[in-house]
């Protein structure tokens, strides 16, 4: 039996998503609002991400949404990834990393 795959599993693995505008990941932008998971198969648990983005008017969230649910079907262990865009709380630069803080040069 493969260890279920854990919050941080899903994290690392969605450090691999960008948003197009902003050259840095959206984990650490601090888009990822929840990770939740059920169990689907004996193997397989099922995952559902809780996203915003950076402005509503984002013509990106369908691209973003789509990237976000096949990189975490890649992940052994996930049987189905559901992504919900959400719009409270709005997102704001306080949410990003210390990372994302230096890639955009905001110290």
């Amino acid at each position: 039996m493969e260890m279920p795959v854990t919050e941080q599993d899903v994290l690392s693995a969605l450090k691999s998503c960008y948003d197009p505008e902003i050259p840095v990941n959206i984990v650490d932008l601090g888009l990822i609002y929840s990770v939740k998971f059920v169990a689907a198969t004996d193997d397989k648990q099922d995952v559902t991400v809780d996203l915003t983005l950076t402005s509503q008017g984002c013509p990106e969230h369908v691209n973003i949404s789509a990237q976000v649910k096949s990189r975490l079907e890649q992940l052994p262990g996930i049987g189905n990834a559901t992504v919900n865009v959400v719009w409270t709380p709005a997102w704001t630069p306080e949410r990003l990393s210390p990372d994302a803080r230096k890639q955009l040069g905001i110290e």
